[in-house]
């Protein structure tokens, strides 16, 4: 069994490379994939979340280990195991690999649903989900500015100087209106109970990514917004367990589960358009799902194994 750091799994990925085989992957469609349900476990102070998945096809399985608190944030462990033996081939620590294949289906949608016009990125949040966004987003897409818009709980000054230095990115720091108004495409990578912004604010032509709420309770955006969009999830069984931005709205009666208008596979496959126009509100809601994790955990395998 092969023992993976975090900055093993960081030096294995290419994010130009997973990219590619998450949009493979969804595009490939779930038919010889077994991926039960997320199990979620609530604890004293944290939750506990269990992802398994299998794919036949490609001949590999995993499950990945997750725990969240306010007090330690996200921390990850994966096991990709010999789907023949069901003996771990490697563990690997799995909190960047969370972060980036996060922030990689975020591309892929993006690029299947974004303007290819677009100019102005906006991030809300200033963790490690951010940080991975701000990564993966312009592989996709050739943003000449980039605003953020902090959660208050962190030095926005600070992490603006992180990704200068680590990406040679330069963020605007902006407010909840102006990001919103002033951006093309918005991510909302917070751990936020609260509203984000007003979704009037929204200009026709955005499209948004929506991946901090993970919980049917909490949301990052308003019913205005989920409204005014053509909404796309990545799954969606895990869409109707666990996207409250979604089941929210649906509890209020703003909107219906025919509101949903597609899911990741459909759109990147063909089955389904993805912009109806260019004046068309689009909006991806994630939740995660563990087809994507496998795929990751495969890549750095492969990687590692190979250097």
């Amino acid at each position: 069994m092969r023992l993976y750091s975090e900055e093993q799994v960081r030096r294995a990925i290419n994010i130009d490379d997973l990219i590619r085989v998450i949009k493979d992957a969804f595009a490939r469609g779930f038919a010889t994939v077994h991926m039960p349900a997320r199990t979620s476990l609530s604890m004293d102070k944290a939750i506990l979340l269990i992802m398994p998945c299998y794919d036949s096809a490609l001949k590999a399985a995993g499950v990945k280990l997750v725990s969240v608190s306010v007090k330690a944030g996200v921390q990850a462990l994966y096991e990709l195991l010999d789907p023949q033996t069901g003996i771990t081939v490697a563990r690997m620590e799995a909190k960047y690999l969370t972060d980036i294949r996060t922030a990689a289906t975020s591309a892929v949608a993006t690029d299947l649903l974004a303007r290819k016009d677009v100019e102005t990125l906006g991030i809300f949040g200033s963790g490690r989900l951010a940080a991975a966004h701000l990564a993966a987003l312009p592989r996709v897409r050739n943003f000449k500015r980039v605003l953020v818009c902090g959660s208050g709980r962190s030095d926005v000054s600070a992490f603006c100087g992180k990704m200068k230095n680590e990406l040679g990115v330069h963020l605007e720091l902006a407010k909840a209106e102006t990001l919103a108004r002033e951006s093309d495409v918005i991510c909302t990578c917070t751990t936020s109970h609260e509203v984000l912004f007003d979704g009037n604010w929204l200009r026709p032509g955005t499209h948004l990514n929506l991946v901090g709420a993970f919980r049917p309770d909490e949301c990052e955006v308003d019913d205005i917004t989920v409204k005014r969009a053509r909404v796309v999830v990545d799954t969606y069984d895990g869409a109707m367990l666990e996207a409250g931005d979604l089941l929210i709205p649906m509890k209020n009666g703003t909107i219906d589960r025919s509101h949903i208008a597609a899911d990741l596979h459909e759109v990147a496959s063909g089955k389904k358009p993805a912009r109806t126009n260019a004046e068309s509100i689009t909006l991806f809601k994630s939740v995660g799902c563990a087809v994507e994790d496998l795929v990751t955990a495969q890549l750095i395998y492969r990687q590692v194994e190979h250097d």
